[in-house]
């Protein structure tokens, strides 16, 4: 039995080139000062158990999600799929789409939303401003739409532009809708498992890097989360726009 396995991480997606697994939310997917192992590792011990490969298995991080949210992590299995899945996100050609459950429903139902962002790389805190107030506070850019509510929380969806550290976290909370559990940006109160909030990366499509197929990626809402399970016939699965 893998970690993953063990762990009951889900592999979403898997070819030559690529793999996804739906993250559960509290997991690195990059190893870091708290010396937690990584979700990264599981998945190379994966590799490496399935395809008998011996030595160190290559796995190239393309992307990573926040340690307290949960949905699709992508990574590369060759290096000729990491650079070239790297220029897509550069090239902003991946669609990424997410779902946020948050304490108070926006006055528009629907918008885009641009701040730039300020990182305090020693607090692990981004700050959101309306114009460019430091040189160093970079543009980002999401869309969101309103899918529903139940009780004092709201659904969104959420589809970031650029890819900012905390984006989406900070730019909820800067309209006045903080992610539910995220004491860090505003919340009320911590989740039940303090390690969690509620964002979602539920689903990536993108043109395959090798193959030049189209590829749409999809991690189901955390099964054992109640308030997801809530929401779960109102996610939409399909971009903006289509």
């Amino acid at each position: 039995m893998s970690l993953l396995q063990k762990y009951n991480i889900q592999i979403i997606y898997e070819d030559n080139h690529l793999i996804a697994v739906n993250k559960p939310a509290g997991w690195l997917v990059q190893g870091d000062e708290t010396g937690d192992v990584p979700i990264s590792e599981f998945v190379k011990e994966y590799i490496k158990k399935r395809y008998n490969k011996p030595g160190d298995v290559y796995l190239g991080i393309i992307h990573r999600l926040d340690r307290p949210v949960s949905g699709i992590v992508l990574f590369a299995r060759t290096s000729k799929a990491l650079v070239r899945m790297n220029k897509l996100f550069q090239d902003r050609m991946v669609d990424k789409q997410y779902v946020a459950v948050v304490e108070h429903r926006p006055q528009e139902l629907e918008g885009t939303l641009v701040n730039y962002l300020s990182k305090d790389k020693d607090r692990n805190v981004t700050k959101a401003y309306t114009s460019q107030k430091y040189k160093s506070a970079k543009r980002s850019e999401l869309h969101y739409k309103y899918l529903g509510g139940l009780a004092d929380h709201h659904l969104l969806q959420v589809s970031p532009t650029t890819g900012r550290s905390h984006q989406i976290r900070v730019q909820l909370a800067k309209m006045g809708s903080v992610i539910k559990g995220d004491k860090k940006y505003g919340a009320a109160h911590f989740n039940t498992d303090r390690g969690t909030i509620h964002l979602h990366a539920y689903q990536l499509s993108f043109m395959h890097p090798v193959k030049k197929e189209q590829v749409i990626i999809e991690a189901d809402l955390p099964e054992k989360d109640q308030v997801w399970q809530m929401y779960a016939e109102l996610i939409p699965y399909a971009p903006f726009g289509r």
